[in-house]
């Protein structure tokens, strides 16, 4: 577990990101979930963000 600080703090903040196809049309497979997947794992450290959990479903992707 990695804390994060500022000049007058310290925190671990968790999100549970959510993110549905406009419509909620049919559109994710596990091929699209994948390729999404990867471009999270490239950019995540970039931000000092470690990827928990990744769910989908064929109309949203579930991040944690």
């Amino acid at each position: 577990m990695n804390f994060d600080t500022n000049n007058h703090s310290v925190f671990l903040l968790h999100y549970h990101l959510i993110m549905c196809i406009q419509y909620r049309n049919k559109v994710i497979d596990n091929t699209i979930s994948n390729r999404l997947q990867e471009i999270f794992e490239y950019i995540c450290p970039k931000y000092n963000i470690l990827l928990e959990e990744w769910n989908h479903d064929v109309d949203h992707v579930h991040v944690l």
